[in-house]
């Protein structure tokens, strides 16, 4: 009958793991007993007369030799309750707890509570059913359904208990809708994790040795007990089921909460808010979870946010990301990602942060080819503008800006800080190369400087480049000059009437630096090749002007991390830093989740995972923190190197030094006039005046571009950074 089986109320909660599957000599509350947090010994049984008091006060227990109580313990405290099986109970006195507005007296009324252990000075009232939970100490729960949990409970993680058959173990489909990329969530998990196992999946090896690594990181014996950490209240829950809760977790109004790991400290405090529905994943440490929300088989990393009825489904979503409002399907989300709105809709992609996507954007609308397989990848800073549609597959380099549009075929963008935009009245693509830099550093660098102050996490697995200009998007930035140059030659070539295809790809190159570096854009169209699938044609805007600004963003990434590997090693002279950071230029970069380090060094360190050296995710995640260690000498040797290639330097000395600090004290003058310069144009359109009745209304809604906070404070860094200029200089003397 629906499952329902009928027995002794003698065994009521008793007998939580079967006979067969007991360790020899324990019984079943060995696991239980290992995570108390307190001493057995410090529990007593129940007194005569505290029996006699709790019967009075509508208490019924099926064995009152099960109830075990830490001194001091007041009955009178517990009403109208049911116990069942080994219950404990910590100290109980005449205190009032109090949480935001709420105050509620330590207690426990009007519940059932079955083989649980319940902390000091809680507070539990009108809880319908809690079973084999341990709840820690000041917790407050107030007017919950269920609070469960199975002997079989794996919380969240991606792995089989035993006697557990293999079909049970829940996978992540990242990536791709069809499943190709599947990986294991666990508690722990960042995107560096996910995005290893999801894209190496040609290395069977390394495959299995991440499955393994998950199955060994946790308990998989039976009988292990859901957990409420110390400070955390729960108040008008419907189901919470094979949860693990951490300290100082808010949960109110949750619709169902199941199969879970809700990390959460006092320092970071996880929330979780009405009609909220999670089941099959990980929470990360001060998450908020809010409103409606549905997450089904995920990670959540720390400090961010699901709002507004949005759905993270099938997907690994990184820290310090907000989602509201829209849908999210079968992704891989890096850190610091932005979606606020009901009308977009991301689906099988990887986007590998500091995102934002508008609304109406439907990333992944249609599928190619006859299954669902197709996917999107997106570099850093991707921003699809309102109403964007997307084909599966396309790919874009870092800070690509797609301007409204239906774009009907697939992509493959690979010029960063470049913006794309269809234009249907002419039939075709047209690219801006370095749009950022040449019309919009006011949004290029307050992104930079919003979301490192958006990173509040205290808990960092891992350091997140937040910068746009660091080693992988410089390499983008040589790779895009080359294109620019061959497409230019090409051009070239085809306006003299000749055959572009006759010539070598360097002759190409050259006839291309010879027109880019002209003194006008546009005297001959130049044609992109190989970014759209199709034959119409994709035309390049003011070829030239990219040219050169992608010139000066090498140049304001290099001379930067030079002055500052200068700074922090006061003693160091251009010598010594020729001799310590001389070498070939690192070409190959790898985005691990957030964090940007030379791609050989992740080989290095996938081959000690496929080997066995590193045997644990714990160790993995150490060998992160290595790489993210010799980052910045790593960034400034990359910097070095691209000064003297760009330049075509044989070497750096102390007259190059001298030179390239030139170019930095020009480049901060740039950077600073074109902040202001892109704020100002929002001021001087004249539709934007039209809604106020004179300039003063304005200035007093609006303010003014001088006014404008992060106008002020880039003028700030700015001068800051010409004395940090002079200074070097004076110590060099140079």
């Amino acid at each position: 009958m629906n499952d329902i089986t009928v027995s002794d109320e003698a065994g009521y909660g008793r007998n939580f793991v079967p006979p067969e599957r007991l360790p020899p000599g324990l019984d079943e509350y060995h696991l239980r007993n290992s995570t108390l947090g307190k001493p057995l010994e410090s529990y007593r049984p129940l007194r005569a007369e505290e029996i006699e008091t709790l019967a009075r006060n509508g208490n019924t227990c099926t064995d009152w030799s099960g109830i075990l109580v830490r001194d001091p313990f007041i009955p009178d405290l517990i009403r109208d309750c049911h116990f069942a099986g080994l219950v404990r109970i910590g100290r109980l006195e005449r205190v009032i707890l109090s949480h935001h507005d709420l105050e509620i007296p330590a207690g426990i009324t009007d519940s059932r509570i079955v083989s649980s252990d319940i902390g000091d000075l809680c507070a539990v009232h009108g809880c319908d059913y809690i079973a084999r939970y341990q709840i820690g100490d000041s917790c407050i729960l107030l007017n919950n359904n269920e609070i469960h949990a199975t002997n079989h409970a794996k919380f969240g993680n991606g792995i089989v208990m035993e006697g557990e058959e293999e079909e049970v173990r829940v996978w992540i489909d990242l990536m791709n809708e069809a499943g190709g990329r599947s990986v294991l969530p666990f508690d722990g998990m960042i995107c560096a994790d996910a995005w290893l196992w999801a894209k190496r999946r040609d290395d069977s090896a390394l495959m299995d040795r991440f499955k393994a690594l998950t199955q060994g990181a946790f308990e998989t014996r039976r009988g292990g007990y859901g957990r409420i950490g110390a400070g955390s209240v729960l108040k008008h829950n419907r189901i919470i089921k094979d949860a693990r809760i951490g300290e100082s977790a808010y949960i109110k109004g949750a619709n169902k909460l199941k199969n879970i790991t809700i990390n959460s400290s006092d320092a970071e405090r996880t929330q979780i808010g009405e009609g909220v529905e999670m089941v099959n994943g990980v929470v990360g440490y001060g998450c908020r979870v809010f409103y409606g929300a549905k997450a089904i088989r995920f990670v959540l990393g720390n400090n961010s946010a699901l709002k507004y009825g949005a759905r993270l489904i099938h997907s690994v979503l990184g820290d310090n990301s907000t989602v509201s409002c829209c849908e999210l399907l079968n992704n891989l989300i890096f850190p610091a990602h932005e979606q606020h709105h009901n009308t977009s809709f991301l689906i099988a992609s990887v986007v590998k942060g500091q995102s934002n996507l508008a609304a109406g954007c439907t990333i992944g609308s249609n599928h190619n080819s006859r299954a669902n397989d197709g996917e999107i990848e997106a570099g850093r800073g991707f921003w699809p503008g309102l109403s964007t549609s997307l084909k599966h597959s396309s790919r874009f380099a870092s800070y690509v800006l797609l301007s409204k549009g239906d774009y009907p075929s697939e992509l493959d963008i690979p010029l960063p800080f470049c913006l794309v935009n269809e234009n249907p009245g002419k039939d075709r693509i047209e690219l801006i190369p370095a749009y950022w830099w040449m019309y919009n550093l006011y949004a290029l660098l307050r992104n930079e400087s919003k979301f490192a102050a958006r990173d509040k996490r205290i808990t960092k697995v891992q350091v997140v480049e937040f910068s746009p200009f660091a080693p992988d998007t410089a390499e983008e930035i040589f790779r895009a000059r080359i294109l620019l140059e061959e497409w230019a030659g090409t051009a070239a070539v085809l306006a003299e009437g000749g055959d572009a295809t006759a010539l070598r790809p360097d002759a190409l190159r050259e006839r291309g630096r010879v027109l880019l570096s002209g003194p006008e854009d546009g005297k001959i169209q130049v044609h992109a090749y190989g970014v759209e699938n199709s034959t119409r044609p994709v035309l390049v805007l003011k070829p030239g002007r990219a040219w050169k600004a992608y010139r000066r963003m090498l140049h304001w990434y290099a001379v930067r991390e030079i002055l500052g590997y200068f700074e922090s090693r006061p003693e160091m002279t251009v010598e010594d830093a020729a001799e310590a950071l001389e070498g070939p230029r690192e070409r190959a970069w790898e985005n691990l989740g957030g964090q940007i380090a030379p791609s050989r060094k992740v080989e290095a360190l996938i081959a000690e995972i496929r080997s066995g050296a590193l045997g644990s995710w714990e160790k993995i995640h150490t060998a992160y923190g290595r790489l993210a260690a010799e980052y910045p000498v790593d960034k400034a040797r990359h910097a070095w190197a691209t000064l003297r290639d760009l330049e075509g330097w044989p070497s750096l000395g102390r007259r190059e030094v001298s030179k390239a600090l030139e170019l930095l004290e020009e480049g901060s003058r740039y950077v600073e006039e074109q902040v202001y310069l892109s704020r100002a144009k929002d001021y001087a359109n004249p539709f934007r005046r039209a809604t106020f009745r004179n300039p003063e209304e304005l200035r007093a809604v609006c303010g003014s571009p001088e006014a404008n906070p992060f106008v002020g404070a880039t003028k700030e860094e700015t001068e800051r950074l010409r004395g940090r200029i002079d200074g070097l200089r004076a110590r060099l003397r140079i």
